[in-house]
């Protein structure tokens, strides 16, 4: 039974996948139609056609591959200047010019009469920014609802700044790693929250006369004290109290990163509570701000992350649970939620965090400007605008469409990079997963 179970998380989250692969391109699809592109292909998926459906002058369809989708719009590339149609053209012997060449010809070929001004290289540029960028900015958008449906609707697990387990002995955090159970033995010294009187279900209301509002303000006080004297305001029972805490010095995990140690940080020896709490809508504003950094810092950082996943692969190291994943690895994660021994509602909530983070990745690593991705295509128009303005305030003629057919060949070489890297992340995704669980 749990395979069934784990087959229908991959499913669930590849359906979700695709959902989200089909908005994106509707995002380009919608305003290329607005602005009279015509559009021969809409399709979610890569490989063999699973199912299609022709609406008009497009082909709606969906193909077996879940690694992505496309729309195909006529004339993405301009024709060579000075190209006369009823003139035979030189050919040129070079084989980047005549890549480039090839490419013009096979662009122009899906160009039929009374289709001249249809083609994408003949629109405004402002006009070429919005069509691709529709794209990334329905995943950044369809990212921001599931995450507000996560903070706002199903809520999240917050720390509040009230006493769950008030601990009775100082284990060293090494000890810990390997033995969160641990019992405390005799020889073990009392930790300062058991000699000050701590009690569970204390509220703790202010830390050497600052007012606390949330658990992460007391942590962050105690850990900057190091091992001094700190006088903690409680409510117990109604009651308001002050009562001075002696804390130790004590190495312990680094908040953001468990695996690292922090030496001598303030210690006192107490758990909070763990709720389900609704966020309103400016905590889910600042934490998608904080994300969208992170993400950001995280495609900077692209090159060095895939080292990681090709010595995860080939070395048998351990595989950064925050680093790139792939479609595959995305897929067995989905199994992995279905079949974890928690609550329906909370296997939901990881599904939709799960998909809001697909989403903000793939709209911030689709904003990259090199093509062919569609952020090359959006620094293209962009460079047309300032040409074209360039060109208004110095009187000068209009400039030509910018030609993204020169580049052609960094965009293949690109392309095979990131060919390479969705191969190689498949391959670790199979021979070393991430994994939720151990």
């Amino acid at each position: 039974m749990d395979w069934l179970i784990f087959l229908a998380g991959i499913l669930i989250i590849l359906v979700g996948l695709m959902v989200s692969i089909g908005l994106h391109e509707i995002g380009h699809l919608v305003p290329a139609k607005l602005f009279g592109v015509k559009v021969t292909q809409y399709m979610v998926g890569f490989g063999p056609t699973m199912w299609s459906k022709r609406k008009g002058e497009t082909e709606y369809g969906v193909k077996w591959l879940p690694f992505g989708g496309y729309i195909r719009m006529i004339g993405m590339l301009p024709p060579r200047p000075g190209d006369d149609p009823n003139m035979v053209r030189q050919t040129s012997t070079g084989p980047f010019q005549g890549l480039i060449e090839q490419a013009r010809d096979l662009a122009q070929e899906e160009v039929r009469p009374g289709d001249e001004n249809r083609v994408f290289y003949r629109k405004k540029w402002w006009q070429k920014v919005i069509i691709m960028s529709g794209g990334p900015f329905m995943n950044i958008l369809l990212a921001f609802v599931l995450f507000g449906v996560v903070y706002m609707v199903m809520g999240v697990q917050t720390l509040k700044p009230v006493l769950a387990q008030v601990q009775q002995c100082v284990v060293s955090a090494e000890v810990q790693q390997k033995d969160p159970n641990r019992a405390c033995t005799a020889a073990d010294p009392k930790t300062p929250s058991a000699q000050a009187g701590l009690k569970p279900g204390d509220k703790v209301v202010s830390f050497n006369g600052t007012p606390i509002a949330r658990w992460e303000q007391v942590r962050d006080g105690i850990r900057a004290a190091g091992a001094s004297q700190v006088t903690l305001g409680i409510e117990r029972d109604g009651k308001l109290q002050d009562l001075k805490v002696a804390l130790i010095a004590q190495d312990m995990p680094n908040v953001e990163d468990p695996k690292k140690i922090d030496k001598g940080v303030g210690y006192l020896g107490v758990v909070p509570q763990v709720v389900i709490e609704q966020k309103d809508f400016p905590y889910l504003v600042t934490e998608f701000g904080e994300t969208v950094g992170h993400v950001g810092e995280s495609l900077i950082n692209l090159p060095q992350r895939m080292v990681g996943v090709w010595n995860a692969a080939f070395s048998g190291d351990e595989r950064d649970a925050n680093g790139p994943i792939g479609v595959v690895g995305i897929g067995r994660i989905g199994g992995e939620i279905a079949t974890m021994d928690i609550a329906v509602e909370n296997k939901l909530m990881v599904f939709v965090n799960l998909l809001a983070g697909f989403n903000l990745a793939v709209g911030l690593f689709n904003l990259i400007p090199l093509l062919p991705l569609d952020g090359g295509h959006i620094a293209g128009g962009l460079w047309e605008g300032l040409k074209r303005g360039f060109a208004r305030i110095a009187r000068r003629p209009e400039p030509a469409p910018v030609d993204v057919a020169k580049v052609l060949p960094l965009t293949y070489a690109l392309a095979f990079v990131f060919m390479f890297m969705a191969g190689l992340l498949v391959y670790a995704d199979l021979v070393n997963p991430v994994k939720l669980t151990g």
